[in-house]
C-alpha cells in the first residue's frame, strides 16, 4: 500500500475534448477555457497570480438559528465560481454551532451545504478514508476532511482550501485530469505471460505475500514478469528521482503508511541493480 502511494506521488511529479472546462490555479484571477491540455498546457501560460479575497474583506454567513449555549465556530472557506470568470477568488466566512455540528470538517462541510450555502461545492464519497474524494487543505495540512477533527476551540478560526498544488474546477473541488493521466502511465496492474501452472491463478508463497503488506505490489510481487521494465521506467529526472524526501507524503498519509520510505527503498533497489 505505501509503495502504491508512493507511486501514485511520483506520477504526480512526472483527452482530447472539444471545450475543456474553465480552471483556476489556486490564486489564478483568469480563467482558462479551450484547452486541450488542461493542465500541462497552462502551466506554462499562467504567469500573474492574485491571492484570493481575504476573509475580511468578504461577508459572513452565520448559523441559521443559533442557541443560547450554542458553541459558535468560523469557518474560512475558499470559494471560486467558474461561471463567473470576472470575479476572482475569495475566503468566504461561515460560522455554525458545534452542538448540532457532527465533529468532522467533512461534517461542517455537508452541513453547510444542506443548511447553510448550497452553492459550496466539494467532494465526497466514503467518509472513511478509502476513496480520497475529500483531500483538501484544511488549517495548512493537506489531508482528508472525513478524517480531519473539527478543533473544539471556538476562538480558533480553521481555514480551507482545495489541495494546492492542484488546478481549481470550482470551489474545493480540484481538477484530477493530470493525476489519472500519470497514474495510468505507471500501468498499475499485474503483467506478466507465462500462464498459471493449473490454468487457474497465480499462486506464492507465504513468505513472498507477506513482502507486500504496506507496500506497492507490482514492483516487490513475485508473480509479476515486468519488474525491471518498470525499474527503467521509474529510473530518469522526472519521476522517481522527483522526489526531494520532504516528507509531506508520509505526515498526511491518512493510513499511516511511510511513502517516503518505499520510495527511498525504490531509489536503493535502482542503485544496486
Amino acid at each position: 500500500m505505501a509503495f502504491r502511494l508512493a507511486t501514485r506521488r511520483l506520477a504526480l511529479a512526472s483527452h482530447n475534448a472539444p471545450v475543456a472546462p474553465r480552471i483556476f490555479a489556486r490564486g489564478m484571477a483568469t480563467p482558462l477555457s479551450h484547452t486541450k491540455e488542461p493542465l500541462s498546457a497552462i502551466s506554462e501560460s499562467l504567469s500573474s497570480t492574485t491571492a484570493p479575497t481575504p476573509a475580511n474583506q468578504t461577508s459572513t454567513i452565520k448559523e441559521p438559528e443559533p442557541e443560547k449555549n450554542s458553541k459558535i465556530k468560523t469557518f474560512h472557506i475558499y470559494r471560486w465560481n467558474p461561471d463567473e470568470p470576472s470575479s476572482k477568488p475569495k475566503m468566504q466566512s461561515y460560522t455554525l454551532d458545534l452542538n448540532k455540528t457532527g465533529p468532522m470538517m467533512l461534517d461542517a462541510l455537508i452541513r453547510i451545504k444542506n443548511e447553510v450555502d448550497p452553492t459550496l461545492t466539494f467532494r465526497r464519497s466514503c467518509r472513511e478514508g478509502i476513496c480520497g474524494s475529500c483531500a483538501m487543505n484544511i488549517d495548512g495540512v493537506n489531508t482528508l476532511a472525513c478524517l480531519c477533527r473539527i478543533p473544539t476551540e471556538t476562538a480558533k478560526e480553521s481555514r480551507i482550501y482545495p489541495l494546492p498544488h492542484t488546478y481549481v474546477v470550482k470551489d474545493l473541488v480540484p481538477d484530477l485530469t493530470q493525476f489519472y493521466k500519470q497514474y495510468k502511465s505507471i500501468q498499475p496492474y499485474l503483467q506478466r505471460t507465462t500462464p498459471p501452472p493449473d490454468g487457474r491463478e497465480y499462486r506464492q508463497s507465504r513468505e513472498d505475500r507477506r513482502k507486500l503488506d504496506g507496500l506497492y505490489e507490482w514492483i516487490a510481487d513475485s508473480r509479476d514478469e515486468r519488474t525491471e521494465q518498470r525499474k527503467d521506467a521509474l529510473n530518469n529526472s522526472m519521476t522517481l528521482y522527483r522526489c526531494h524526501t520532504i516528507l509531506n507524503c508520509s505526515r498526511t498519509c491518512p493510513k499511516g503508511l511511510n511513502p517516503a520510505l518505499a520510495i527511498a527503498e525504490i531509489k536503493k533497489s535502482l542503485a544496486f541493480s
